[in-house]
């Protein structure tokens, strides 16, 4: 049975993850691979009940975005050679909350903002919140065009499209070189980029519960439901992305999909090769696999060899002290 794999793209690079390590390749100035493995440590590990369906979707989301953070802050550092310290726990913390006070406001409060003053022409609850769900699409879709207008973002949008590339490849069985996975979508079932639009739309019937009267409870109402509608689009993207061959499944799908074709462009060759040493790396830690690698390697591993050698010169200096 195929390992699930995801991944996210990186500056100049591709985050590769697995069960419970992370592998991070990124194509340096000089044109070598810098590859970094890490253990993945979820909170679901000590609260098994995070695990549950409808709830293991926020955490995801949370966690997800915690990786993120840091696998962007090494791609950058590794991509401009620079020694910047990582960041801290409470940087992290820090980011991840700005990030979700950010998206919160554009993509949440704002479209609930603006249907909320259309009330007086849109009058019926069902027709304001399909208002407010257009708009918040709408937002998004803005958004990803005019940040796609920087360079550095088109070039992570390629990144993105390799990562999708090399695991379709990966899931078909082919050998992992750029020519093998040259041929293959750059959309993929389970891309964030779907998640976020099934958040869009799940909304529009989660927060239909609610009324739209009060503008204050309205926008509440937004931040207290979101961690319901995250875990029941985390739990639709899962069973959709195993059930495509369901014609209503496919269907509900499709848009999502066609929203990839925002968020990833085609890759050259170079960044297939960043993004296969990126599955590589976690297949051999994950799989077994014997891979020879192309890149610069930190991993768990190597790290555990260098501390018993360490231990082991130690211990001998010693014993050759004691005997003199």
């Amino acid at each position: 049975m195929k390992n699930s794999y995801g991944g996210q793209a990186l500056i100049e690079g591709v985050m590769m993850c697995g069960k419970k390590n992370i592998a991070m390749a990124v194509r340096k100035s000089d044109g070598t691979i810098s590859c970094q493995i890490e253990e993945r440590h979820s909170i679901t590990e000590k609260l098994p009940f995070l695990k549950w369906p409808f709830i293991r979707g926020t955490v995801n989301l949370v966690e997800s975005m915690v990786l993120g953070f840091k696998s962007l802050t090494y791609s950058a550092n590794e991509s401009a050679e620079s020694e910047e310290e990582e960041l801290s726990t409470g940087e992290l913390v820090f980011s991840v909350v700005l990030a979700l006070v950010l998206g919160m406001g554009l993509f949440f409060l704002l479209p609930a903002l603006l249907a909320h003053l259309t009330k007086n022409i849109v009058t019926t609850s069902l027709m304001q919140n399909i208002l407010e769900g257009l708009i918040r699409v709408a937002i998004f879709i803005v958004y990803i065009v005019l940040i796609s207008r920087m360079s550095e973002i088109a070039r992570v949008y390629q990144y993105h499209g390799a990562e999708h590339k090399t695991i379709h490849a990966y899931e078909n069985d082919v050998v992992l070189i750029p020519e093998n996975c040259r041929p293959f979508t750059t959309m993929h079932p389970r891309c964030g980029t779907s998640f976020l639009f099934l958040v869009m739309i799940i909304s529009i019937f989660v927060f239909s519960i609610v009324g739209v009267e009060n503008m204050w409870w309205r926008l509440l109402s937004r931040i207290i439901l979101l961690p319901v509608v995250a875990g029941i689009s985390y739990e639709f993207l899962k069973f959709s992305s195993k059930h495509l061959d369901n014609p209503l499944v496919k269907a509900l799908s499709y848009p999502g999909l066609m929203l990839q074709k925002l968020t990833t462009k085609e890759p050259d060759d170079e960044m297939l090769e960043v993004a296969i040493e990126a599955l590589q790396q976690i297949r051999v830690i994950e799989e077994g696999i014997t891979y020879t690698p192309k890149s610069t390697i930190c991993s768990k591993d190597s790290i555990q060899e260098q501390k018993e050698e360490e231990i082991y010169d130690n211990l001998t200096k010693r014993t050759e002290n004691e005997a003199q």
